[in-house]
């Protein structure tokens, strides 16, 4: 087996065994990674990078999309029209090559990882 095919596995049982909150928590995380990665792409003018990291921040955010409960109450509607307001400045900074636009998803992405985690510590 591979070191890389062993980590992959590793990574995987790893996640299985994480809480749905934490998990939540660690998607908030990945958004942020990807999109301070895409922000160095720019710098660097890499496009193929800019857009893979840019890619993988929408896929987060529309696995987050798609996870949501609209049974729990309206936070969910509210979750929905955000995440895809989201979704939608990473594709025009992909286009636009804008680190701003960035820069205002990850913001969006502070503020929903530590209300995550207060309302987290409080259960």
């Amino acid at each position: 087996m591979s070191p890389s095919t062993a980590y992959n596995i590793y990574a995987q049982n790893n996640v299985a065994v994480e809480s749905p909150a934490k998990l939540i928590e660690m998607l908030y995380e990945g958004v942020l990674r990807f999109n301070a990665q895409a922000k160095k792409a720019i710098k660097d003018e890499n496009i193929e990078k800019r857009a893979y990291w840019i890619n993988r921040s929408i896929a987060i955010i529309a696995e987050l999309l798609a996870t949501l409960d609209y049974n729990a109450g309206n936070v969910a509607t509210y979750l929905d029209g955000l995440y895809t307001y989201q979704i939608k400045l990473l594709t025009e900074a992909n286009i636009q090559n804008d680190a701003e636009k960035i820069d205002t998803v990850s913001n969006v992405f502070k503020g929903l990882l530590e209300a995550w985690r207060e309302t987290n510590d409080l259960v």
